[in-house]
């Protein structure tokens, strides 16, 4: 019987035509907001000047079999990346957000178009959106023996669904022969080797594989069967390293549930280190309950990031936080892009995802889990030492200015697209 001839059924007949339209144009709405923050960042940023990084070192820590390094400047951190394509002699795979067209950009193309040419094999991902003002010529620097796959802004199957099809690939990995792998929040480019202070990790063992694993999914995702990476068992079955990959083509977004699990069980800290702050209730209401219950919470976030809009919204948190004897901690010696936690001294996490939408529950996003106390020691180090170059908010902060707190309230509506 048709809609015409059921009035009843009518609402759902038109509930199927509007529902496609409605989720494309909820998927639409998260680029369409990025990008007009990226225009109001450019405006902001004109004039502003860039310091130099604090560079508290590089911590080291043996976890099972895989020797863990945690490097926070990013000359050291490329130094090691480049060394290790140059020792490469099977197989390279990377998975990057950013990649500039500067000195540092070109130095990973030659070390690359090096490596290919001794016969390693090359399969490299990175975002289109996020390199729009990068030239497509750049890229066409690197050899035709690489297997090269740029993750498209458009032109994507959005009629498969939307969600699926139009997650940023936010990911930065690097795998070198299946026993070295990179994993954090450095993006390539002469900028964040200098002027941000970001952590990222290299392990070197066993515990790359999951890594490999991680790249290899989403590469897969987009090419046929015989253009895929073949899989390539374990060492072992289970590992104090875990690998969280959120993969927005298959719906999956594991990250968050491993921030709420760790949150859940922490008897006594959670020291966090995220660029943008912008939880969902849950997350939110996680860190305000274990902070209630005596738990030593500290957020840490820039004083001042490379998005105004994110830095807004974030401050929207703060008043509540305080009060739920949370401590927000500014850092303000430089922008700070460190993505990692730490809990009780026993779990840490280093990766790619920030505590925001689009990292949980948008993007394609790999985060490291680690259960082990003395590499959670040295990673409580790094805290430490970023720690001296933060101011605490505390009762100030809740006597600011009435406009201020009416343009935090403002904000609100866009909490859920960023």
């Amino acid at each position: 019987m048709s809609a015409l001839r059921n009035p009843s059924l009518r609402p759902l007949s038109r509930l199927r035509r509007t529902v496609p339209w409605t989720v494309a144009g909820l998927a639409a709405a998260v680029p369409t907001t990025v990008a007009a923050s990226m225009a109001i960042d450019l405006i902001q940023q004109r004039g502003r000047k860039s310091r130099p990084a604090p560079r508290p070192g590089t911590f080291s820590s043996t976890v099972e079999q895989s020797e863990l390094d945690i490097y926070t400047d990013g000359a050291t951190l490329y130094d090691a990346m480049v060394d290790a394509i140059d020792s490469a002699r099977e197989s390279i795979l990377m998975e990057t957000f950013i990649w500039k067209n500067d000195e540092v950009g070109q130095r990973f193309i030659d070390a690359f178009n090096a490596a290919s040419a001794r016969g390693v094999e090359i399969h490299l991902i990175y975002d289109g959106f996020a390199n729009l003002s990068v030239p497509a010529s750049f890229y066409r620097r690197l050899s035709e023996d690489i297997h090269v796959f740029r993750m498209p802004t458009l032109r994507r199957k959005f009629w498969r669904g939307p969600l699926r099809h139009s997650g940023f690939n936010h990911s930065k990995i690097l795998v070198i022969d299946d026993d070295v792998a990179f994993v954090g929040g450095f993006n390539i480019g002469s900028l964040y080797a200098r002027h941000w202070r970001d952590t990222h990790l290299r392990s070197i063992g066993p515990g790359a594989w999951a890594l490999r694993q991680s790249v290899a999914e989403v590469w897969n995702a987009f090419h046929d069967l015989d253009e895929q990476i073949s899989w390539v068992p374990p060492a072992a079955w289970e590992s104090q390293l875990r690998v969280s990959a959120n993969l927005p083509v298959h719906l999956v977004y594991p990250i968050r549930s491993t921030y709420l699990n760790a949150f859940a069980r922490a008897r006594e800290r959670i020291w966090l280190t995220t660029p943008y702050f912008i939880p969902d209730q849950q997350l939110l209401r996680s860190l305000i309950e274990a902070a209630e219950r005596g738990v030593d919470v500290c957020v840490m976030v820039p004083q001042q990031s490379n998005h105004i809009l994110g830095d807004w919204l974030s401050r929207g948190f703060f008043e509540q936080m305080i009060n739920s004897k949370v401590t927000v901690l500014l850092y303000t010696a430089s922008m700070i892009h460190s993505k990692v936690a730490t809990v009780d001294g026993e779990w840490s996490t280093v990766g790619t995802a920030n505590i925001d939408r689009l990292s949980l529950s948008y993007n394609y996003e790999t985060n490291v889990e680690v259960i082990d106390p003395s590499f959670a020691a040295e990673m409580e180090k790094v805290f430490e030492s970023d720690s001296t170059h933060c101011v605490e908010l505390g009762a100030g902060w809740l006597n600011r200015r009435r406009l201020t707190k009416l343009a935090e309230r403002a904000l609100v509506p866009m909490r859920p697209w960023l």
